[in-house]
């Protein structure tokens, strides 16, 4: 476990980042002296061969089998979020540490719900339509709809991401309500902060926000976290927003509240499974936004991971606990969709 490392050193590094050469010449000159194997993910061959040797790997995407029969391999860097095809039970039993790069795009994923919140409150799908037909007139009852000021935001996993959605709930004028696993300190964007370790349900949460964002992982806690019980018990004109996996909501629940009303719409970043199949009615609900998993990058981004991992290093180097390390808790044992790093 991370709480009984032991100071380390690192002798031979794989590389499969695709990273600009510079970048990488930068990751070498950190980890100098030891040996930096920089490969490209799909060499395969070349892989299994440097998989003999390394003790530390940096991966752009999960970890595979080939990983957790590496014989020396002792810490391994998936440079994204979302680490549940890589939080496997044989991960802890063999020792392996686990990292990502959870953080590196959260402003911008924050700001990627805050565009479905906005599409959705303001009808953007009937705007854009009457845009390309040309048409300059006001849409019936329009003058009904609120906008987001002085509305409720429910931000559910409170991470980075979930944070800076509060910070922008608080930048549009919302009350925020965030539901995160480990209690713990509130925070200045937040007006009420619930725990599930402390005992808290997300019961208010859900039954009070005009919008909720889903920023959590994927566990085996969290898997269909919201389904029927939890869309009966939204507000009807409330919207929900998933930038996290497809799997934290039972689509076809999903689909039924959304066609019988229950509540106003959604902003999908993410489904399940992914891609959403052509003939999934979600593809033409005027009430749903859609976007392929896929969110502009911040500009510093790669950089941002290049600090957490040259950061784990010096952790590591040290023997001290590795930021965004996964834990038992974080295992996830159905078969995740296919999702995008």
């Amino acid at each position: 476990m991370q709480d009984e490392l032991q100071p380390r050193e690192i002798h031979i590094v794989l590389s499969t980042v695709l990273y600009q050469p510079d970048e990488v010449q930068q990751l070498r000159e950190a980890f100098a002296p030891a040996e930096f194997i920089h490969l490209h993910p799909r060499d395969a061959a070349g892989i299994e061969e440097a998989l003999q040797r390394a003790d530390v790997a940096i991966l752009p995407i999960d970890i595979d089998d080939r990983f957790l029969a590496a014989p020396h391999l002792r810490w391994v860097h998936c440079d994204h979020s979302g680490l549940a095809r890589s939080a496997r039970p044989e991960v802890f039993e063999r020792g392996l540490i686990i990292t990502g790069s959870a953080g590196r795009s959260a402003e911008a994923l924050a700001q990627h719900g805050f565009y479905f919140a906005l599409g959705l409150t303001f009808d953007a799908h009937r705007l854009f339509q009457m845009q390309e037909a040309h048409i300059w007139r006001g849409i019936p009852d329009y003058h009904h709809r609120l906008a987001l000021w002085g509305k409720t935001l429910g931000v559910v996993g409170f991470g980075n991401t979930g944070e800076a959605m509060a910070k922008l709930g608080k930048a549009f004028g919302m009350r925020v309500i965030a539901s995160r696993r480990r209690a713990g300190q509130s925070h200045p964007a937040v007006d009420l902060m619930l725990s599930t370790d402390a005992g808290d349900s997300m019961d208010q949460l859900i039954q009070e926000s005009d919008v909720i964002m889903i920023a959590a992982p994927l566990t085996d806690e969290t898997y269909r976290l919201f389904s029927s019980q939890q869309f009966a018990a939204m507000k009807s004109d409330a919207y929900i927003v998933n930038m996290a996996r497809g799997q934290l909501i039972d689509q076809d629940a999903l689909i039924d509240a959304l066609t019988e009303g229950q509540i106003a719409g959604a902003g999908l970043d993410v489904t399940d499974p992914e891609p959403l199949p052509e003939d999934s009615p979600l593809w033409d609900m005027p009430n749903v936004m859609i976007t392929p998993h896929m969110t502009p990058a911040l500009p510093d981004r790669t950089q941002r991971s290049i600090s957490m991992i040259l950061e784990n290093r010096d952790r590591y180097l040290r023997g001290e606990p590795l930021l965004n390390a996964i834990t038992p808790r974080d295992v996830f044992s159905k078969s995740p969709t296919q999702v995008h790093p």
